[in-house]
């Protein structure tokens, strides 16, 4: 099966794109690095309807890395709320310490400075200098993975992440333009989001639905690897750890430990959440009780 031309398929992208974009807050001309930052840190693993509302309120609070990093991060913690996964919360404000310590509170665009700021890895990074600076780099998330995998691979889902394959996949379908490129990069993420989905892809309403070696191959099953699945959340230490942050989250002094045992009747997953939140330095242990970090 012929593979599709990398020009053709991103001109298609980019003028399905043009029409098809979600409204995002974080899209707008106006806004800022540091805000293009804020919302990829709060985009990694959490659905973005449950992102805009927080990220806007974040950015109303904390407009500037400095504002964040003159607070401390409890109130960032407290302010990620239910976003999950907060060790994100403690990384972006130490994030924002090293922005104005190093770079004056302005976001760096240089791929090496902005790997280096706490929390930072290869997509975000590259995100953040594609979106808020336009340079000229790959994007790859799991939407963009499942565009290529079938456009342009021909199989129903992508084999599991390896940053070295799925860079080079992308760079050969990226545009010379730096602005076709980011272009492309914020297309391909849109199109696996709303139309190229992971369980009904909308294959009809699809701008190259022509030249899908999937869908030219007759839409074949996948029969290749897959990468493990999560566990469930239901009773996980992954739950409980989310509930005793909840009440944290909630007191703004020392919980003792005889309430937190009130969240959770398993002494020894509660133990162990309790464990885990302090290594991760989400908690901190005191005579008084547990609290949020402080610095």
């Amino acid at each position: 099966m012929p593979r599709p031309a990398a020009h053709d398929l991103a001109t298609a992208v980019n003028a399905w794109f043009a029409d098809a974009a979600r409204p995002l807050p974080w899209r707008a001309a106006e806004v800022s690095p540091w805000a293009v930052l804020v919302s990829e840190f709060m985009l990694q693993q959490t659905q973005v309807d449950r992102v805009i509302p927080r990220w806007e309120a974040w950015i109303r609070r904390w407009p500037t890395p400095a504002s964040l990093a003159a607070e401390p991060a409890a109130e960032a913690v407290r302010a990620w709320d239910r976003l999950g996964y907060p060790r994100r919360a403690l990384w972006l404000h130490r994030a924002a310490v090293e922005i104005v310590e190093r770079h004056g509170g302005e976001v760096p665009h240089e791929l090496d400075e902005l790997l280096a700021l706490q929390g930072v890895g290869p997509y975000t990074a590259r995100a953040v200098a594609a979106f808020a600076f336009g340079a000229r780099v790959p994007v790859v998330d799991t939407n963009t993975r499942r565009v290529i995998a079938r456009a342009v691979d021909g199989n129903a889902e992508p084999a599991p992440p390896s940053t070295a394959r799925d860079l080079a996949a992308m760079s050969a379908l990226l545009p010379e333009s730096p602005h076709e490129a980011r272009v492309f990069n914020a297309g391909a993420m849109e199109l696996g989001a709303i139309v190229c989905t992971a369980r009904a892809p909308r294959c009809a309403a699809c701008p190259v639905n022509d030249r899908c070696a999937w869908l030219l191959a007759g839409s074949p099953a996948y029969d290749g690897p897959r990468k493990s699945k999560q566990a469930r959340f239901e009773g996980s230490d992954r739950q409980v750890r989310g509930l005793v942050m909840r009440e944290l989250r909630a007191a703004h002094r020392p919980v003792t430990r005889a309430e937190i045992v009130r969240v959770w009747a398993d002494a020894g997953q509660l133990e162990r959440a309790i464990s885990g939140l302090v290594a991760d330095g989400l908690a901190v242990e005191t005579p008084e009780g547990m609290t949020l970090p402080e610095a």
